[in-house]
């Protein structure tokens, strides 16, 4: 496996010998001197290019880079179309001796905001001096912020609303239905409850990483296992299982948060909808009527 000096010998030395490349950039958990080093990190690569049409309309010309496992190219996708077209190109590489480059190609026309203000980025090469100077790279912006009450009330309403939803699913034996609002909704607002009380605990100083990847590092032991506990199996009772773990974790963490902000927990709703949750889950499977 090629190590990191090598690679970026390599990146750099193909950007030095081409003109149609005028500037090179880095950004991601490479340049994060909070992130953990180990040889899954990507390099995620810029560069700043002429003339993107001319590498675009040559597909081979990538190969430079090494013998590849595997390669997607999102920008010319429809499986994935494009949220804004800034007239770049995105190659993302999967190479035989294991790094992976997440390169991009930004035109020169969008130098001046190429990392759309992306605190976590830095400068590799610079051949006419075009870019802006940016400051030492940091994960501030990535960092847990304190939420405004509004917001916290949010977080809360959406979990315990959408629970209701997990619910009915299991009901009707619809667990795709049912993992899909566990896992794609209510997750999340336990996730953001997380990042706050670590927020909290370290005066907003540190990042959870990309989907809570760090929460590990601190949270105690009882509630790591606990959040270990709300991925479910595959059947009905495991699912029901999870959800009344996700339920027990988010009712601890958001009382936690909301007194160290001295903010207001919604204590009659969470005891509404987990009446509502326990009496569907006793629901026989013949009823027709709720209630």
């Amino acid at each position: 496996m090629r190590n990191e000096k090598e690679m970026l010998d390599l990146i750099l030395g193909i950007a030095a010998k081409d003109e149609r490349i005028r500037a090179v950039a880095m950004n991601g958990s490479r340049t994060n001197p909070n992130a953990p080093k180990d040889p899954f990190q990507d390099f995620d690569i810029v560069y700043i290019v002429t003339d993107v049409d001319s590498f675009v309309r040559n597909p081979r010309w990538i190969d430079v880079f090494g013998e590849r496992i595997i390669m997607q190219t999102p920008d010319n996708m429809p499986l994935f179309p494009s949220e804004w077209n800034d007239g770049g190109f995105a190659y993302l590489m999967l190479f035989a001796d294991g790094n992976r480059i997440d390169l991009s190609l930004s035109p020169i026309k969008n130098k001046d905001n190429w990392n759309n203000g992306d605190k976590l980025s830095m400068i590799l090469l610079d051949k006419d001096a075009c870019l802006p100077a940016l400051a030492a790279p940091t994960d501030e912006d990535y960092r847990a912020k304190r939420p405004s009450p509004e917001f916290f009330a949010d977080c809360c309403n959406e979990f315990w609303w959408i629970s209701t939803y997990v619910a009915k699913g299991l009901w009707r034996k619809e667990i795709l239905y049912a993992h899909h609002h566990l896992n794609n909704v209510m997750r999340p607002m336990l996730l953001k409850m997380l990042e706050w009380r670590v927020g909290i605990q370290t005066d907003y100083s540190v990042s959870a990483g990309k989907s809570g990847k760090y929460l590990g590092r601190y949270l105690s032991e009882q509630s790591w296992q606990e959040l270990l506990s709300t991925f479910a199996e595959g059947s009905c009772d495991a699912v029901w299982e999870a959800m009344l773990a996700m339920c027990g974790l988010f009712r601890s963490t958001a009382k936690v948060v909301a007194d160290q902000l001295q903010y207001e927990y919604p204590h009659e709703d969470d005891l509404r909808v987990t009446a509502y949750i326990e009496h569907v889950r006793r629901l026989p499977a013949d009823a027709t009527e709720i209630y």
